[in-house]
């Protein structure tokens, strides 16, 4: 299913933040959180806070307390009661019913390791490391010997290889394939594409604001808002703040989480300036408030320099 360009901003703009409590948030994390504010709130738009907590074997509740902490520590808010993943999984059931009467899905019984091996082999219009759609493919005899097999299948969609457009605020127009992403696991678990269209949706989010990292899933999540029926949103795929050796940053980079600088002196207000001065929006040696940052930022405008180190971290 091709799809067009889409340009322009929907006129609402709900903007969101969705950590995961799998771990402490760094200041990349953080950095994302509050450019995610800052174009909802200098848009006068409302502001959500939702915590996907659908990974059961990694998710700690610590790690959630810890996380809206740091939030609210470098001056954050957010509108309305913080929304769990876990606490939803009926919409995402009834998402799933809804493809599946669609005829959108079918099961597959692939190994990761037979889908490497499957994805890194020529497969037409798909780019390298999609799904070629092999258990879309089987004989009846095939699927038959799978069921018979034992091992529970995950749930994929049947995409076609639609293209989809779009334009994103930072990047600009863009354009990709969508294989048969998985929108439940083998284990039962609702999958992260499914979760955050069913979630961004029914909380009417206008603009995502996320890390550049997530930019290729974007075709993946509008291709699915469609199928279901929900709005579309806009979106703006913010850098990443890098360590030195050009990774994405983490633990191993040092002192790289708010707990790390308060221990080394910093103050809370001073880790947002260090944020803010890294994406163009205040000088070294300031120290504005939230407020001030929401004054000075100009959605429309802001071009921020690519993914790379924050500096003194």
């Amino acid at each position: 299913m091709a799809r067009g360009l889409r340009g322009g901003l929907r006129l609402n703009r709900t903007g969101r933040f969705a950590p995961s409590p799998t771990g402490t948030l760094h200041l990349g994390n953080l950095r994302t959180a509050l450019l995610a504010w800052l174009f909802a709130r200098a848009q006068g738009a409302e502001f959500l806070l939702r915590i996907e907590d659908l990974d059961a074997g990694r998710v700690r509740p610590h790690f959630e307390r810890e996380q809206l902490a740091d939030i609210a520590a470098i001056g954050l808010d957010w509108d309305g009661a913080v929304v769990r993943q876990s606490e939803r999984l009926p919409r995402y059931a009834a998402a799933l019913a809804q493809l599946d009467a669609d005829g959108a899905l079918y099961p597959c019984w692939c190994t990761r390791a037979e889908i490497r091996e499957a994805s890194s082999a020529p497969h037409g219009p798909l780019p390298e490391g999609h799904y070629p759609g092999t258990c879309r493919r089987l004989s009846a005899a095939e699927r038959a010997e799978r069921e018979a097999s034992g091992r529970p299948p995950a749930l994929r969609v049947a995409a076609g290889a639609a293209r989809v457009a779009f334009a994103d605020r930072l990047h600009g127009p863009q354009e990709g394939t969508v294989d048969d992403f998985v929108v439940r696991r083998n284990d039962g678990a609702f999958a992260y594409n499914l979760a955050v269209v069913v979630d961004d949706g029914a909380q009417d989010v206008g603009e995502v604001v996320r890390g550049d990292d997530l930019l290729d899933s974007a075709p993946r999540q509008l291709w699915l808002a469609a199928r279901l029926g929900l709005p579309e949103p806009s979106f703006a795929h913010v850098p990443l703040v890098l360590g030195h050796d050009g990774a994405r940053l983490a633990k191993r980079h040092g002192a790289v989480t708010l707990a790390d600088r308060l221990e080394q002196g910093e103050s809370a207000a001073e880790v947002r300036a260090r944020l803010a001065v890294s994406v163009g929006l205040a000088e070294p040696g300031e120290r504005p408030g939230a407020d001030a940052l929401v004054a000075r930022f100009d959605p429309d405008r802001f071009t921020p320099p690519p993914s790379g180190p924050l500096p003194g971290v």
